[in-house]
C-alpha cells in the first residue's frame, strides 16, 4: 500500500469524525447554528471525503489483495472488537447523561463559593409559597450570565420559573409582560409573583434576591432613624460622605423595609408605625421629653437600636445601665487582630451564641470602638454579639490615648477578648411610673457606629452583622442570613465576539488540529525503519 495514501486516509476518517462530532456539539449548543461553525463541519465534510476519495483511488489493487489474505480477517475482528467496544461506551456515556437528566447535583469548589446560592437566598427560596416567574429578555449570544445565575434558582427551587425571550425574535412577548423595548438596554430580568412585578437589570444573586424579597414581603416594616443629636445622617447632606449612613438605608430598604428620620423632640410619643428606632452615634445629650418618650416605647415592647462611639456626649449610659448594659468609658485596642498598623481598628475574633451572629463565619470590622457588655444582673437576658482577641484589652486611659496615641495594658484596663456589643430582650418588670420596661422589648447596643458607615459598612460581614441586628428587633428570624457580597474568584471580562472565538478554537480547531498531530505522529512511526 501506498505510504502516503493511508495518512491521507487517517486524515479523512479524523475530519468525517470531527465533521459530525462538532455538528452534533452544535445542536446541543442550542437551536441556533453559527454560519462560522456550520462551515467548519461542512469543510470538514468536504475535506474527509476528498481525503477518503484519493486514499482508495491510488490503492485498488493493495485493498483487493489484503481483503483475500488473513491479515484481512484479522483486521476485522479486531475493528469488529473496536468497534462494539465504541458503541459501549456511547451507550454508557449516552446513559449517564440521560441519568442527568432526571437526577441533579452541583459542587462548588471555589474558596468563596462563587457558584453557590448564598444562605439569605436559599431562605428566601425556602419560604415561597406562590410560584416566581422570571423572564430573561436577552439576546441568545448575550443570554450565558443570565442563563448561568438563573440556573442556580432552579436547581434550588421548583417554585423559580424561567423563560429566556430574544426581544429581537419575539417583540410580542415584550407587550404581553409590559415592558418598553427602548428600556431595555442590552437586556434585563422581569421578575413577577401574580399580578406583581419588577425588573431587574444587574445579573447578580444580590439584585434577583432584593427582587424576590420585595415580592414576597408584602407588609413594610417602619426603622426610624433619631435625628437632632448629631447622629449619623441618613438622608439630606453627609448622608453620602464617608461617615454617613445612606448604604445602610440602602440595606435596609433592600429588605423591603421603610426607613424614616424621626426628630423626637417635636413629638409627644415614638410614632404606633415605628417597629424600629435607631440612635446612630448621638453626640449630644437627649431632652428629658426626649427620653420620656424612649422610656414609653420600649414599656410597650418597641425595638431600640442604640450605637455609641466612644467618648460620646451622651446622657444615654445611665438608662442603659438600667435596662442592663454597660458601656465602657474607653477604648478598644488590639495590636494582634487589629487592621494592619492600626490596633485600634479592631476585628471581630468571635461571635456570641446569638441568632444575630449564628451564621457569621467572616469577620466583621470595627474602628475606635468602646467596649459594651450586660451587667452582671442581666447577664441572662443579654448575649455579647462581638469579641474581640485574647490579646486585646480596653483601654481606660483616653487622656492619653486621644493626647499622644498611646495605649499600655494596666491594672486599670480591661483584659481581652471583650464585648463590643450585645442583645437582648428586656426582662419582665413592674412599672413603676414609666421607669421600668415591660416584656418582649428588643435591645441592641453596640460601642461602635463607624461599623455601618458608608466606609466601613462593605468591608467584610459588616453589613450582615447590622441588617441582622434590624431584623432580629424586628422579630424577623427567618430573613437573618448571609447575604451575597463580592467574589474572590478571579474573573475574565469578556465580549461577545471574544467568547465565541474561545469557544471556536477549543472546541473545534484545537481539538482537530492535536487529534491530526497524533495521527501524523503514528504514520511516522509505522514508516520508521524495522518497522
Amino acid at each position: 500500500m501506498n505510504p502516503t495514501a493511508s495518512l491521507l486516509g487517517a486524515l479523512g476518517l479524523l475530519a468525517l469524525a470531527f465533521a459530525i462530532v462538532s455538528f452534533v456539539v452544535q445542536l446541543l449548543s442550542g437551536p441556533t447554528l453559527l454560519l462560522r461553525e456550520l462551515y467548519w463541519s461542512l469543510g470538514n465534510l468536504v475535506v474527509g471525503v476528498v481525503l477518503l476519495g484519493i486514499a482508495l483511488g491510488t490503492n485498488v489493487e493493495a485493498l483487493r489483495e489484503r481483503m483475500q489474505s488473513g491479515e484481512a480477517r484479522r483486521a476485522g475482528k479486531y475493528g469488529t472488537s473496536a468497534i462494539l467496544g465504541t458503541v459501549l461506551l456511547v451507550g454508557l456515556l449516552a446513559g449517564l447523561a440521560f441519568l442527568s437528566t432526571r437526577y441533579h447535583t452541583r459542587w462548588d469548589w471555589t474558596e468563596a463559593s462563587t457558584h453557590s446560592l448564598t444562605s439569605q437566598t436559599t431562605k428566601v427560596l425556602e419560604g415561597l409559597e406562590r410560584e416566581v416567574h422570571v423572564t430573561a429578555l436577552y439576546a441568545a449570544i448575550a443570554a450565558a450570565p443570565a442563563r448561568d445565575l438563573l440556573d442556580r434558582y432552579t436547581f434550588e427551587s421548583d417554585k423559580v420559573v424561567v423563560e429566556f425571550v430574544d426581544p429581537q425574535a419575539q417583540p410580542g412577548r415584550l407587550a404581553e409582560i409590559d415592558v418598553a423595548a427602548e428600556r431595555l438596554e442590552g437586556g434585563l430580568l422581569h421578575v413577577a409573583i401574580g399580578d406583581e412585578s419588577v425588573q431587574v437589570r444587574e445579573i447578580d444573586e444580590a439584585a434577583l434576591t432584593t427582587a424576590i424579597v420585595k415580592l414576597t414581603r408584602l407588609e413594610q416594616k417602619k426603622v426610624y432613624f433619631v435625628l437632632g443629636h448629631n447622629e449619623r445622617p441618613v438622608e439630606g447632606d453627609g448622608a453620602a460622605d464617608g461617615e454617613g449612613f445612606s448604604f445602610a438605608k440602602e440595606a435596609l430598604e433592600n429588605e423591603n423595609y421603610q426607613v424614616a428620620t424621626l426628630l423626637l423632640a417635636t413629638l409627644a410619643d415614638v410614632p404606633d408605625d415605628a417597629d424600629v428606632v435607631v440612635l446612630a452615634g448621638p453626640t449630644r445629650p437627649l431632652h428629658e421629653s426626649e427620653h420620656g418618650a424612649l422610656r414609653r416605647y420600649v414599656e410597650r415592647g418597641g425595638s431600640l437600636m442604640v450605637m455609641l462611639d466612644p467618648r460620646a456626649n451622651t446622657d444615654l449610659y445611665d438608662v442603659l445601665a438600667e435596662w442592663g448594659v454597660a458601656v465602657g468609658d474607653d477604648v478598644v485596642v488590639d495590636r494582634v487582630q487589629g487592621l494592619f498598623g492600626r490596633p485600634a481598628t479592631p476585628m471581630a475574633a468571635s461571635y456570641g451564641s446569638h441568632p444575630i451572629t449564628e451564621e457569621l463565619r467572616e469577620v466583621t470590622l470595627f474602628h475606635v470602638a468602646r467596649s459594651v457588655a450586660p451587667t452582671p444582673e442581666a447577664a441572662g437576658a443579654f448575649e455579647s454579639l462581638v469579641l474581640t482577641g485574647d490579646q486585646s484589652w480596653a483601654e481606660s486611659g483616653l487622656d492619653r490615648f486621644y493626647s499622644d496615641g498611646e495605649a499600655e495594658l494596666d491594672d486599670f484596663d480591661q483584659p481581652g477578648p471583650v464585648s463590643l456589643a450585645v442583645a437582648g430582650t428586656l426582662a419582665k418588670a413592674e412599672v413603676v411610673e414609666g421607669d421600668a420596661p415591660s416584656v418582649g422589648a428588643r435591645l441592641v447596643v453596640f460601642g461602635d457606629s463607624d461599623f455601618a458607615s458608608n466606609q466601613l459598612i462593605g468591608e467584610y460581614r459588616n453589613r450582615d452583622l447590622f441588617v441582622n441586628s434590624v431584623n432580629w428587633l424586628l422579630g424577623d428570624v427567618e430573613a437573618i442570613s448571609v447575604r451575597p457580597g463580592q467574589a474572590r474568584a478571579s474573573r475574565l471580562q469578556l465580549t461577545s465576539e471574544q467568547f465565541m472565538q474561545i469557544r471556536y478554537l477549543s472546541l473545534f480547531v484545537m481539538p482537530e488540529l492535536i487529534a491530526a498531530l497524533g495521527v501524523y505522529a503514528w504514520w511516522s512511526r509505522r514508516r520508521a525503519p524495522g518497522r
